[in-house]
């Protein structure tokens, strides 16, 4: 349950806030009215959310929004405020207010406004916890590292194993499923490792036939005796830095034997030629699938396998690890806004559930896509779930059912009346528990429902 402030000098106003927000089931709220009560409160209290009335006796609400900048305050602030004090609302949110509700307040819009809030703050703290993330559990301290956002354990986890493999030169295998970054992580390993100011060279190895794939690898000489011609390979590409190698399970068995032994004894020859080379490369493979199960047996050459798996890393589906999701998605947006020219602050609550409740069959990659996509057609401050792919849309929440409607009056006095209706029916007539309730007299309620206001 989420711990609300409201301030507003009017009681009565309070108390229908109150008690709309308890029904919810969501919310629990503390009332102040006489707005000098408030920047003590937070020396004692700690809040999810501010409603905050602008028009205010004794102390303003912009007096207060700057009380709470200067004591360095962090709790998102929602300001209310009346039809001709929109210009001071919008300055409020220069002051660090999350947005403004024009009074009387519509019950729907209230509850998107606070959930948006709520959406926005748990992702900036997720973005702001970070550093500490690498700090107290990933015990990662070199920057080329900090570029792989994640609270996921596991993922944590892998990033320390791999921080720790990458000053030494031995081979490291990277498996996971397709679009899990793994060509990212080599490139952070290459980036954290003593080899960072030379080559880091990519191959993948479906986009050459079998037969051919040795003479890109190891390079090749052409022609007779005496008008040779050498052709450098990767391996030359790559000298004193780092060779990738993607989807290593598709080498051939004769390719694998070569890769072997140039592990084992940096030594290989060109093809068509029996002279020797030394190489001077940290190989990183990866693969789609555990190369150490059963069924590859008889298609991989285990004596490779053991030199490539002494250094095993493992990256988890993002479906496995969805918390990551606000990350990936806020940094993948700073990426895109900035290749694009856009000024983009984030996502709105429902964009953001639907990204958590999309599966990503093809993982980081897919969701880098889908922000970008949204990036190029977003031409609002925050990304709506109309942005994103159609594919998407049957995961937000507001495609699992239709919404209970909240109260339909809007104007203050009927809102008023219709709450005593509301909780009068809640309390089953008891006059006496609902003004309890609602922190009002029983004379009261008689004379607003009598009449009218």
């Amino acid at each position: 349950m989420k711990h609300i402030l409201i301030v507003d000098d009017d009681v009565a106003v309070t108390n229908y806030f109150r008690v709309f927000l308890a029904q919810t089931g969501l919310f629990e709220a503390t009332i102040v009215n006489d707005s000098r009560e408030v920047m003590p409160l937070f020396d004692s209290q700690t809040f999810d959310i501010v409603l905050l009335d602008m028009d205010m006796p004794h102390v303003s609400g912009m007096e207060i929004l700057q009380g709470m900048r200067n004591k360095k305050i962090d709790v998102p602030v929602v300001v209310l405020t009346g039809v001709n004090d929109v210009d001071l609302a919008v300055k409020s949110m220069k002051f660090g207010a999350f947005d403004y509700i024009i009074k009387p307040v519509d019950d729907e819009k209230l509850l998107e406004v606070i959930d948006e809030a709520l959406a926005h703050c748990v992702l900036r703290k997720s973005i702001d916890d970070i550093p500490n993330a690498i700090d107290n559990k990933r015990i990662v301290t070199n920057a080329a590292l900090d570029h792989l956002p994640t609270q996921d354990p596991e993922m944590i986890r892998v990033l320390h194993q791999a921080e720790k493999c990458a000053n030494s030169d031995l081979s490291i295998f990277i498996w996971g499923e397709s679009g899990t970054g793994k060509e990212r992580l080599a490139r952070a390993i290459h980036n954290a490792s003593p080899r960072k100011d030379k080559p880091f060279i990519a191959v993948e190895v479906n986009n050459f036939e079998p037969d051919q794939f040795p003479a890109f690898f190891f390079g090749q000489v052409r022609g007779w005796s005496g008008t040779r011609e050498e052709s450098p390979g990767f391996l030359d590409e790559a000298n004193g830095g780092t060779l990738f190698l993607n989807n290593i399970e598709h080498l051939n068995f004769s390719m694998q034997t070569r890769l072997r032994r140039l592990i084992q004894t940096n030594e290989y020859y060109r093809e068509n030629s029996a002279k020797i080379h030394q190489a001077d490369v940290r190989m990183i493979v990866s693969s789609v699938v555990d190369l150490s199960a059963p069924e590859f047996e008889k298609t991989f050459n285990r004596d490779l396998l053991y030199h490539l798996t002494i250094n095993s890393l493992k990256i988890p589906p993002i479906r496995e690890r969805i918390d990551d999701v606000p990350l990936l998605a806020e940094y993948f947006l700073k990426k895109e806004c900035k290749n694009l020219g856009k000024k983009i602050s984030g996502f709105t609550a429902e964009c953001m559930t639907t990204l958590k409740n999309f599966s990503y069959p093809n993982n980081v990659q897919e969701l880098a896509t889908i922000i970008a996509s949204a990036v190029a057609r977003e031409d609002k401050d925050r990304i709506g779930v109309e942005s994103l792919p159609p594919r998407l849309t049957k995961y937000s929440d507001s495609n699992k059912g239709p919404k209970k409607k909240a109260f339909e009056p809007k104007k203050l006095d009927n809102l008023i009346e219709d709450q005593i209706k509301k909780t009068l029916e809640y309390f089953n007539g008891d006059k006496q528990k609902a003004a309890q309730k609602l922190g009002i007299s029983v004379a009261r309620i008689n004379k607003i429902i009598e009449n009218g206001n």
